[in-house]
């Protein structure tokens, strides 16, 4: 074999090795649309909360491990899942939520009344890997805005805000497997 020919070989390799890589890269972020943008990558939808009204629970949606790839016994597996609020109490009456979603899923925050006879994360889960949202009194759901929507977005913030009466409520987020995956946490208003 020419010496030249060789290295022609070795740089068509090379050159093939790359754009293979390429094209995998593409093929993984579209097929994996498990991810919060709907295309398989991360969106970092960077956005600012106006002033809300009343005392504000800052509430943290996150996720570890991959995006969610699967289910296994109807439950959708994607690791570790996590809904924190920065205060466990505050007053009756008007009181916002803010939530940031920490993950690199999409995520949401629905508001439950709790029975003083239940625990939080206790709920029953449906066949749809969700919980019945009966009674609910808001969800945070929608990418840089307040209110209902279709999920906050990896990255992104959303919030609502709401009259509550005194007891205890659940926050939770109610997408598939989440609520299963750890993702519920409770507030107490006095």
């Amino acid at each position: 074999m020419k010496p030249q020919s060789r290295r022609g070989q070795v740089i068509f390799g090379v050159l093939v090795t790359l754009i293979m890589t390429a094209l995998s890269v593409v093929v993984i972020g579209v097929v994996g649309g498990a991810t919060a943008g709907g295309n398989g990558f991360a969106s970092r939808q960077n956005c600012a909360a106006p002033d809300l009204p009343g005392p504000v629970v800052n509430v943290s949606l996150t996720n570890m491990g991959g995006p969610m790839m699967g289910q296994r016994n109807g439950i959708m597996n994607g690791g570790a899942m996590r809904l924190t609020a920065d205060r466990a109490t505050v007053p009756r009456g008007t009181v916002s939520f803010l939530v940031t979603n920490g993950g690199n899923i999409s995520h949401e925050l629905v508001v439950l009344p709790l029975p003083s006879d239940q625990v939080a994360g206790t709920r029953p889960i449906g066949g749809d890997a969700k919980i019945d949202e009966a009674g609910s009194v808001g969800e945070a759901s929608n990418t840089c805005a307040q209110g209902a929507g279709q999920g906050i977005v990896s990255g992104s913030s959303g919030w609502v805000t709401l009259t509550l009466a005194p007891g205890r409520y659940e926050l939770l987020c109610n997408l598939p497997g989440h609520y299963a995956a750890g993702m519920y946490t409770q507030l107490t208003v006095s």
